[in-house]
């Protein structure tokens, strides 16, 4: 399976999870590695623009395609709490991300997305056995289309 990752192409290869691990997120609490992929370029680029400060044009951006196994669990959306979308995230999301990683049963974890809930992000373990056999593709730089900003 293909999947994509948008960041400041000074990280773009770094698939260990340091940025969640050191920030946290949506999925993951702060001390936790875990890398986020998207199903789609275009989810990608609305996960990262989602982040952003208005106005800004980000520069020096990558994309990068990844293969990885498919060793994939698929979240249960039934146990999602109805604000599951909302920002900041209910810490319960970041409790269900953060005992994915600890049990180490699977590579991938497949969740909702909050801005598309019809769409899907990956949740990737970097401290499962099989992280070793996730293959960079192809990397390109991305450029932003003003008109989104």
């Amino acid at each position: 399976m293909v999947l994509y990752r948008i960041a400041k192409c000074n990280y773009i290869n770094d698939l260990s999870g340091t940025g969640a691990r050191l920030y946290g997120g949506r999925w993951n609490s702060v001390g936790n590695a875990m890398l986020y992929l998207a199903s789609s370029r275009s989810l990608a680029l609305l996960e990262v623009l989602v982040h952003l400060p208005p106005m800004l044009v980000p520069a020096n951006y990558c994309i990068l395609s990844v293969d990885v196994p498919d060793d994939i669990h698929e979240l249960d959306v039934t146990l999602l709490p109805p604000n599951w979308q909302q920002y900041p995230e209910p810490a319960f999301l970041r409790t269900l991300g953060d005992q994915f990683i600890k049990q180490r049963e699977h590579l991938l974890l497949k969740v909702p997305s909050a801005i598309v809930k019809q769409e899907y992000n990956y949740l990737l373990n970097p401290a499962h056995n099989q992280a070793t056999e996730v293959k960079v593709l192809h990397q390109d730089m991305f450029s932003f289309d003003e008109r989104l900003i």
